[in-house]
């Protein structure tokens, strides 16, 4: 009989969860953490960390402000500190399970190369088959502006697309989705299964809530409807929440916000990774309802004939949000043409190859 195919998890860890107020890496929080990877390794998964919490411990041990840095050299400086500090911290807390733990810093230029891609892939699973748990973050230290992922929710959601994970963990200081937002609305609920991100629930989403951290519930719910379409499910959880790992991966008892996945699983190029889960577009293009039904249903390209609206001005190469009638992201590409060159070229705007289809 041949034998099943190993599960794997992404988790994500917020710099609020992991990191005490003043910087530190809570060794008791990852003690814990390093306790639930144990037993869920045990049954039968495989797993990825994707970590914040390097700049605040960087900025800590240097005996700076618990603020994020505005200017990028103290950020870049505090990452590379950090990261060390950090490292050592997972290691203490995994090495009595005699589990390993690796480090692997990615930008966006190695993921946007299909060949780089690949070797990155190739080197995620043989570490999960060595039993290896890699730690991975964003190469702050040599990040700019134009190679950025921009949160860490971005990257943990190309690192499971890269691997084909079967689920993605998000442990923040949120509980999850609500109805509205519950710090100002006292009859907000959570939201407990989602089964498609309407655009009232893109409308709800607010912004980040702590000051050491960059991911807000936009890129959450942005990341949500990729890995939905890459059949990866989601779950967004508090990270202090008990047994936290282990629901989220048992469904049982139900924590968090659980995103549900598409079947069957859909092809995603790592150009289109790249372009879907980049942190800026350059213009909203506004298309009827015929062009979004050949987007949405057919599988065809963009063409000038049905746009109705463009709210800036782009260049060619340039990433494009593609809106419907209704104001909805539906997809997201690189533009073939200028903003100028609409009016004198009819033909395509966004080709398929280079255009995420957001379902």
């Amino acid at each position: 009989m041949e034998e099943a195919k190993q599960k794997v998890a992404v988790i994500k860890i917020g710099s609020s969860t992991l990191t005490t107020a003043d910087g530190q890496a809570d060794q008791m929080f990852l003690a814990d953490l390093a306790h639930q990877v144990w037993r869920m390794r045990n049954k039968g998964w495989g797993v990825v960390i994707v970590s914040s919490g390097a700049i605040p411990c960087g900025l800590r041990t240097m005996g700076l402000p618990i603020k994020r840095p505005k200017d990028m050299p103290t950020v870049q400086a505090a990452a590379s500190v950090g990261t060390r500090v950090l490292l050592a911290a997972y290691d203490q807390a995994f090495s009595p399970y005699s589990i390993l733990t690796s480090l692997v810093l990615l930008t966006r230029r190695d993921t946007a190369d299909r060949n780089a891609y690949l070797h990155a892939r190739d080197t995620f699973l043989r570490l999960i088959e060595l039993g290896v748990v890699p730690i991975v973050n964003e190469n702050d230290t040599v990040s700019v502006e134009q190679i950025k992922f921009g949160d860490n929710d971005t990257l943990a959601a190309l690192v499971a697309c890269l691997i084909g994970a079967d689920r993605v963990v998000i442990m923040s200081d949120i509980d999850g989705l609500y109805t509205a937002n519950p710090q100002t609305n006292p009859d907000a609920e959570i939201i407990r299964v989602v089964d498609r991100i309407t655009p009232e629930i893109m409308q709800g989403a607010s912004g980040a809530g702590s000051s050491v951290g960059s991911g807000g519930m936009v890129t959450k719910l942005t990341s949500a409807r990729v890995l939905g379409a890459a059949g990866i499910s989601l779950v967004i959880c508090h990270g202090r929440a008990e047994e936290v790992i282990v629901r989220s991966l048992e469904d049982e008892p139900r924590i968090g916000t659980l995103f549900s996945a598409h079947e069957p699983r859909h092809e995603i190029t790592p150009r289109k990774l790249w372009i879907a889960l980049g942190n800026s577009t350059k213009a909203r293009i506004t298309v009827d309802r015929g062009a979004a039904a050949a987007l949405l249903g057919h599988g065809k390209s963009l063409l000038a004939a049905g746009i109705k609206h463009v709210d800036n001005d782009f260049d060619e190469g340039d990433v494009l949000d593609v809106i419907d009638m209704d104001g909805f992201v539906i997809a997201r590409g690189l533009a073939k043409c200028s903003s100028e060159g609409l009016n004198k070229d009819s033909g395509v705007v966004i080709h398929r190859d280079e255009l995420m289809v957001f379902e």
